[in-house]
């Protein structure tokens, strides 16, 4: 019972203090919200860095209604609202705000460990921090110096880790590019190489039928075509003999042999020769050797 009347009086304090609200300061936090550090929820509602889910829920309501679309005149409030609206569900869920939470320690470390260099330098500030045994560096980061340092620690980290994490971001969509590249090439070339397939498969009955044809008409010369000359082998009927060499001298005859090779007989041909030549070749020849025995004698 009296939970629902602290909520009850919530709501008309908020009435309230809304209906006071002017023109111009809903204006200016529509501006606010929209200025604001983008990578940190914290900054769009107002809220230090250890405010509790219940923190984010009242002070979100507060601003939300402040800035709404029906209550706002301002052009740009329906994407402040927006923005608002995304604040609250990163803080709302536990991963999102671990994460920038886990940032807010590391920056609260970084700015301990130079307090701690500067202490070292200042001989006065390092003794009074050991008098008070800590309780100045309690009141130091409850300040409101701190509290701006840490702010602008915390977007800077959190700057780091966004450009970080869209160029891995980057590398990933470009290789998961090459990948599918290759997928798609490697696609068409199966199916270039099942179209050949194909192909060749559908011009089986031609090359066979063309084949058989081939086979059964056999070879045949074409017309103006010259063959080659037979080999001696293949003309069994032919004898092939030694022929002399036209030219000739005194007391010499050469013979070409079947192979190519010449021979020289210093004697005249013998009656060997007649027995492989005919009596009109050998006349024939011997005729120019005859008429020069003659012609000397």
């Amino acid at each position: 019972m009296g939970e629902s009347n602290s909520s009850v009086d919530e709501d008309l304090l908020l009435k309230e203090f809304f209906a006071e609200v002017s023109e111009v300061e809903r204006d200016n936090e529509v501006i606010r919200i929209l200025s604001c550090f983008k990578l940190n929820p914290f900054e769009f509602l107002k809220l230090p860095f250890d405010s509790s889910p219940e923190d984010v829920k009242k002070q979100y309501r507060k601003l939300s209604l402040m800035v709404h679309p029906d209550k706002c005149k301002h052009p740009q409030a329906k994407e402040a609202f927006g923005v608002l609206a995304k604040a609250q569900q990163q803080l709302l869920d536990q991963q999102e705000r671990d994460y920038i939470l886990s940032q807010v320690t590391s920056a609260k470390e970084e700015l301990r460990a130079k307090r701690k260099k500067q202490l070292k330098k200042d001989t006065a500030s390092k003794l009074k921090s050991l008098v008070d045994e800590g309780k100045s560096e309690q009141e130091y980061e409850q300040s409101e110096e701190f509290q701006q340092e840490l702010k602008l620690k915390v977007r800077e980290l959190l700057t780091e880790q966004e450009w970080r994490r869209r160029k891995m971001a980057m590398r990933i969509s470009e290789e998961e590019g090459r990948v599918k590249k290759d997928e798609e090439e490697q696609k068409e070339m199966w199916k270039r190489k099942r179209e050949h397939e194909e192909q060749w498969e559908g011009t089986r009955e031609q090359r066979v039928s063309s084949w058989r044809d081939f086979m059964k008409s056999g070879k045949k010369t074409k017309k103006g075509e010259l063959r080659p000359p037979k080999l001696k082998t293949e003309d069994p009927n032919k004898s092939y003999v030694q022929r002399p060499v036209k030219r000739a001298t005194s007391n010499s005859i050469t013979f070409t042999q079947p192979t190519g090779t010449t021979t020289t007989n210093n004697d005249p041909p013998d009656e060997g020769v007649d027995q492989i030549r005919s009596n009109q070749e050998l006349r024939v020849f011997l005729n120019p050797y005859e008429k020069k025995v003659k012609g000397e004698g």
